[in-house]
């Protein structure tokens, strides 16, 4: 898989929902209806659109964004396309003093 592809849907009580998809390629669909396109191989952001505003097209802070709530997926598409990345967790350290 290449592509991260997410869709946002405004719900009828005013919400928005979320659909997150992963593909190996993008169709035209995609292209039309998705608002953030993710490419794992080049690492690069096909398109960042969120409510009608343009987000800044930054590789690294959208995947550290969604790293938080996809975090297996995201390592699985950096594996997949040949790069091999430490992800850095914050961890507490209890002193035994």
């Amino acid at each position: 898989m290449r592509y991260l592809i997410f869709t946002y849907y405004a719900k009828a009580d005013g919400k928005m929902d979320e659909s997150m998809a992963v593909s190996s390629s993008l169709k035209a669909r995609d292209i039309q209806t998705a608002s953030v396109i993710l490419d794992f191989k080049k690492l690069d952001v096909i398109k960042a659109h969120l409510n009608g505003t343009t987000v800044p097209k930054d590789f690294h802070k959208i995947v550290e964004y969604y790293m938080q709530h996809y975090e297996n997926i995201i390592k699985r598409l950096f594996a997949e396309n040949g790069y091999q990345i430490e992800f850095k967790t914050e961890q507490t350290q209890l002193d035994p003093g």
